[in-house]
């Protein structure tokens, strides 16, 4: 899911379930955060899976955060690079980042004190999406376009760009400990799946259309010996 982020009006687009990280859910946990929440309802969606008893949110736009009070036990409005937090906010079991981290002015910045949120254990699952892509790197190449757009990878609110390996590396820095590293793009059914297997896999990063990596703090986990 990548969509402009003017404002919280899109209801279709701040109220998407982002159940493609259910994989990657570790089966409890205590306290769940997600930054750039919208309207809650990834929130939401992993508490009825029965894997939190308890679910924070960050968002910017007011709109999508008065919704996602109604689905969150509590929801902060505000820009998450500037925002003072409660001492509350902190020793969450997961933290989820999605198509956020392309939108922050530092995201180095921000990984470092997402991370300085984590229990001892936690996790970050984010999403960034992939700047080598066909649809961004054939125009350029074969054109010499480089065209923002209302949504996509191009996005007009896109201020930083990634491919899998600057990914990890944000993601890997402040300490964090990579875990798994997926990618949407390819699933069963998507013409780019079979183009990736006719070309035995060799043009396989231009296929993939955004990132899904999990990071550990790699401190004990509370009660560990």
């Amino acid at each position: 899911m990548l969509a402009e982020v003017t404002g919280g009006n899109d209801a279709g687009y701040y109220s998407h379930v982002r159940d493609e990280i259910a994989q990657l859910l570790p089966e409890r946990l205590e306290r769940v955060l997600e930054i750039g929440c919208g309207r809650g309802d990834t929130l939401e969606w992993v508490r009825n899976l029965g894997r939190t008893r308890t679910t924070y949110g960050i968002e910017l736009f007011s709109d999508s955060a008065d919704a996602a009070r109604a689905k969150v036990d509590c929801v902060i409005c505000g820009d998450f690079e500037v925002i003072g937090l409660p001492e509350d906010f902190a020793g969450f079991d997961l933290i989820l980042c999605l198509d956020v981290l392309e939108h922050f002015v530092d995201p180095w910045k921000a990984v470092r004190r997402i991370g300085e949120l984590l229990a001892p254990g936690g996790s970050i699952i984010t999403s960034i999406p992939n700047v080598r892509h066909f649809r961004v790197v054939l125009p350029l190449l074969l054109q010499g376009r480089w065209q923002y757009e209302n949504s996509g990878i191009l996005d007009r609110t896109h201020l930083r760009f990634f491919t899998r390996q600057t990914a990890i590396e944000l993601m890997s820095s402040s300490g964090l400990i990579l875990d798994s590293v997926s990618s949407t793009g390819l699933e069963r059914g998507r013409k780019t799946r079979y183009l990736n297997w006719a070309t035995l896999g060799l043009f396989k990063p231009l296929f993939e259309y955004q990132y899904l990596i999990k990071v550990t703090n790699p401190g004990k986990r509370i009660g560990s010996p």
